[in-house]
């Protein structure tokens, strides 16, 4: 064999740089890029060719065609290069022979494979870069080519290919290479250039088409090919949104964000993270089994990285997402496939198997798989499919065609004859979800009472590692690791995966005997599995694994006590994770199911009815819930109305009343509530102590702001009386205490208090809990009050991203947050941004409450402030009376929301000339303030400075004097001299009033 090695030249008359052409296998494509990459750096211009091997050309003839490229023929040897045809070693070796021998000089070659090759290959003299770092490997290269190998400084803001052999920064939950994978190409290649085409934020692509046509598997190749141009990748089970939101929130550890641990907050950060292209912005999503849509498509992360969707459904299309229709095998595909897959039969042979089963992939994978082993001849399985098999045998659901049915039923009998533990083990995973399937709960169970082909399955490892590798060796399923970002080969033990189309072939028609047997097993196996403490963070991930198995084992018509318990956990679990649409749909699923198996006077369903009504609150049902919670009391009554669970429904009921704004109805439930859960069950007990909360939350809803302050200082009180001074209700009562001391204009006092409890939930879970940013928001405004104004717009800035990522954009107190905010920058920061996020707020305070709900026309009242402050004069005074009337008719012309609407429409009245009505309504005004919050109080004070500016308008100045210096006088006496407010007054700026929602 030659060792003559032929420097890279350049080609053609007056080439000014030298060619290499790449031969690589699709298969090999990372090794193609990063290779090119390499060369391109050091001037080289870089021709890829993919070698294709079409049957009907022969291989002397092909790699004459490759001789003819431009510049150096470059061969990737990979045992996929010369599988692809598929030809024998014996053709490659007479046509390496007498094609590249006689000119060794045009062709050269690198290995990226260990295995076996034609021995031929050796007139290539190619060089092995496998086992190396990226380092030696490019100096191999170099040297196998002739070129320079001192190293080059490398292209400025240019990063290039990853090395194949190196992972990606951040790795997760991507099924193992399927090494049989076949053809695909024109997919393959559009998806990479739609990806690459596309604009920051629209790099999304839908794999869709029938089940078993690979979609998984062609999202999986796409990943190792070209996933060395990624420094994230991802891999997300996106069949049910639980497991969607659980899954890509565990990218928040990957990726480095500080974040707590609940998978609401983990899910924003990550999505901001990705949005951004912080700490990545190579980054790669694949989305496998998203066949619906409206589950997940607004969790779908935008930025300058990539998602791969795999669906069934084309309505992906309608949600910024390019479709690719993924088809069955062309037939050359589906030939080459199975004869990988089942080496013993001839082309000939796997054309006739394509063409029975339709050239499904799924069908041909399982089919040729078995059959190599088999002495059967592929004529013998094709008169079984065409004749049919013994349906007492084995029974597949008359919902699949023809040859999918008796496919399957000669592949379950060949199942049953071999090892028959398999085929128990695949019907119980029919009582699972399909997709990921953790069948370690199975192991874990108690066996006792179990039938005993079952209890010997489970207690024989060497058993059940032999069932599950004869479902693996037929691609019945796959093995699965246990965490979404293992690098570890799975155990047998773990997990498999189980596609939907297998599910549901097996699990139709199971004999009911069978049926019955099998789902009582699952069943026990998910309730034992049950962690039993929903509201610990660290239990969320065993239920977010538990909740999407409830449907399929038919928990709901369960009469098991445990089962029926880790169904009402799973709705606990499902409100305190944010689960809220998932959650209360399973509850009225729960409830409906349970009146039927239970009977309308059962504990549970009413149990079942509260947890299915707080999700529905939660996801702002207001008016929903009422009905259901007014119906719970109207049947608990019967019970007596001093009952807990009565008590319970009426204290929901109170919940949904104030969601509402029915404020008056609210405090009546309240005054009755608090008195009977006293009587009793004492005044120390929590849920007497919640309701005088409650109560106090509805006092400060209405406006009533001493007595709100003197029921939040009883519950604090007996809080630290009962509990720890840190106790979280504790901390709970001193932000209420303190937001009462700020309504009623005591800020030094509040700032004082609160920033004490701000202190306290630093050192009792951090400041990023819901209840935590709530003490944090009243503390910037009490700063804001106090004139502190950098701070305050510093950390309302901070708070309103906590809320975000806590809660999401639409939860009222993210709103809550969110409106401060955007009064602050109206004031003190940016004017354009306080205008868009004003209408941003107020669109979405109008899609998620009833039409003239006092936050919503607040809202309107804090939009004529912007539109005033960038002079549209006119439309601010349309909006502003229009919030005027629109609070009086919802709260009231007394409440402090109305006074200050009033105190802002005095003033655009004024501004555009209506001085008389001006004076009018803020006479009437301070009237009605005086009255209800008192002489001093700081609303009342605005409208004093107010009416006076009004009453100059007027020319009444000796009046407008007199009314001017009383305020000015009472400022200094509450507020202090240099108070921000009294300079304010003083340099005759006319006040205004914010609303702020009071959303806890």
């Amino acid at each position: 064999m030659s060792e003559t090695r032929t420097p890279v030249r350049p080609t053609g008359r007056g080439a000014a740089r030298q060619t290499v052409t790449i031969s690589f296998a699709g298969f090999n494509r990372a090794w193609a890029a990063w290779i090119g990459d390499r060369l391109e750096r050091r001037g080289v211009r870089v021709v890829y060719v993919r070698w294709d091997s079409p049957a009907e050309e022969t291989l002397v003839d092909l790699l004459r065609g490759l001789s003819l490229a431009e510049g150096r023929v470059l061969i990737l040897v990979s045992e996929r290069y010369f599988q692809l045809g598929p030809r024998t070693f014996e053709e490659w070796n007479a046509a390496l022979r007498e094609v590249v021998a006689p000119d060794p000089g045009k062709f050269a070659a690198v290995s990226v494979t260990s295995t076996q090759v034609p021995a031929a290959i050796a007139v290539l003299a190619p060089v092995d870069l496998t086992n190396m770092g990226a380092d030696e490997a490019e100096r191999r290269l170099l040297d196998r080519l002739d070129l320079p190998t001192e190293a080059r400084p490398s292209a400025e803001g240019s990063r290039g290919p990853r090395f194949p052999a190196s992972m990606p920064e951040v790795w997760g939950g991507v099924p193992r290479r399927n090494t049989r994978f076949t053809g695909r190409e024109p997919v393959l290649n559009e998806a990479y250039h739609l990806l690459q085409g596309s604009e920051p934020g629209a790099g999304v692509i839908t794999l869709h088409g029938m089940p078993g046509v690979g979609k998984t598997q062609l999202a999986a190749e796409y990943v190792y090919r070209f996933g060395s141009e990624y420094d994230v990748v991802w891999w997300v089970n996106a069949e049910s949104r639980v497991t969607y939101r659980r899954v890509l929130a565990e990218l928040s550890t990957k990726l480095g964000l500080a974040t707590g641990d609940e998978y609401g907050e983990r899910l924003r950060a990550v999505r901001d993270a990705l949005r951004r292209g912080s700490p990545y912005s190579r980054w790669l999503l694949i989305l496998d089994g998203a066949d619906e849509p409206e589950q997940i498509w607004d969790l779908v992360p935008t930025g300058p990285g990539h998602v791969i969707i795999t669906s069934r459904n084309p309505e992906w299309g309608e949600h910024n997402s390019k479709l690719l229709e993924v088809n069955v095998y062309d037939r050359d595909e589906s030939v080459a496939f199975v004869r990988r897959r089942a080496p013993r039969l001839t082309e000939q042979e796997a054309d006739q198997l394509a063409e029975a089963l339709e050239d499904l992939p799924l069908l041909l994978d399982q089919t040729a798989g078995w059959l190599n082993d088999s002495d059967l001849s592929v004529e013998d399985y094709i008169a079984l499919l065409e004749d049919g098999v013994d349906p007492d045998v084995v029974k597949v659901s008359a919902d699949f065609p023809l040859a999918f049915q008796t496919a399957w039923a000669i592949l379950l009998n060949k199942l049953r004859e071999t090892v028959p533990e398999s085929v128990d083990l695949l019907r119980l995973c029919t009582f699972f979800a399909p997709g990921f399937i953790p069948v370690r709960l199975l192991r874990e169970m108690s066996t006792e009472d179990l039938p005993e082909q079952l209890t010997r399955l489970f207690d024989d490892p060497l058993l059940w590692n032999k069932a599950i590798n004869q479902l693996r060796q037929y691609s019945v399923v796959r093995l699965e690791s246990h965490e979404a970002g293992s690098e570890e080969i799975p155990s047998p033990g773990e997990a498999v995966y189980l596609h939907r189309m297998v599910h549901q072939i097996v699990g139709k028609d199971m004999p009911e005997a069978s049926r019955r047997e099998f789902i009582d097993v699952v069943r026990r196996a998910l309730a034992e599995a049950d962690p039993g403490r929903p509201t610990d963070t660290r239990n969320w991930e065993a239920y977010a694994e538990l909740v999407p198995h409830l449907k399929y084992a038919d928990v709901l018509n369960s009469t098991d006590r445990k089962v029926q318990n880790l169904v009402l956990n799973c709705l606990r679990y499902m409100w305190w994770a944010g689960e809220y649409t998932s959650g209360w749909k399973l509850g009225r699923r729960t409830v409906n199911a349970w009146r039927e198996l239970l009977g309308e006077s059962d504990t549970r369903v009413w149990e079942a009815t509260h947890h299915y009504a707080n999700l529905l609150r939660s996801a702002g049902r207001f008016e929903d819930t009422e009905a259901i919670d007014r119906e719970a009391m109207e049947h608990l009554r019967r019970g007596g109305e001093r009952s807990l669970e009565y008590l319970r429904a009426a204290n929901g009921l109170g919940a949904d009343l104030r969601e509402l704004a029915r404020y008056e109805e609210a405090l009546e439930l309240d005054d009755w509530l608090y008195p009977a859960y006293r009587e009793l069950l004492g005044e120390q007990d929590s849920r007497t102590l919640n309701a005088l909360n409650n109560k106090g939350y509805t006092l400060r809803l209405m406006g009533r702001y001493e007595e709100a302050m003197e029921a939040d200082r009883q519950t604090l009180e007996t809080r630290r009386l009962v509990l720890t001074g840190r106790h979280l209700m504790t901390l709970f009562s001193e932000v209420s205490y303190s937001i009462d001391l700020r309504l009623l204009g005591r800020y030094a006092e509040a700032e004082s208090n609160n920033l004490r409890t701000v202190r306290e939930y630093s050192h009792v879970g951090g400041l990023g809990s819901p209840d935590a940013l709530r003490a944090q928001l009243n503390l910037a405004l009490c700063q804001l009050r106090t004139g502190e104004r950098a701070s305050a717009g510093a950390l309302l800035t901070q708070v309103l991203d906590g809320y975000e990522r806590k809660l999401g954009e639409n939860h009222l107190r993210t709103l809550s947050a969110a409106v401060s905010h955007s009064c602050f920058n109206r004031e003190h920061g940016d004017i354009d941004l306080a205008r868009e996020t004003s209408e941003s707020i107020l669109a979405r305070y109008e899609q998620l409450l009833a039409e003239g709900h006092p936050f919503t026309v607040g809202a309107r009242a804090n939009q004529a402030l912007v539109l005033r402050n960038v002079g549209e004069r006119e439309a601010a005074h349309v909006l502003i009376e229009q919030a005027l009337a629109g609070m009086t008719a919802a709260v009231g012309e007394y409440h402090p929301y109305t006074l200050g609407c009033a105190v802002n429409a005095s003033a655009l009245r004024n501004l555009i000339g209506e001085t008389e009505s001006a004076a009018e309504l803020s006479r009437t005004t301070v009237a009605r303030a005086t009255e209800t919050l008192g002489r001093t109080h700081p609303l009342t004070l605005s409208a004093r400075v107010a009416h006076a500016a009004d009453l100059r308008g007027l020319r009444s100045r000796q009046q407008a004097e007199k009314v001017e210096q009383e305020a000015l006088s009472d400022l200094e006496a509450t507020l202090g001299r240099q108070h921000v407010h009294t300079i304010s007054a003083r340099a005759r700026n006319r006040p205004y009033w914010d609303f702020e929602p009071q959303a806890s």
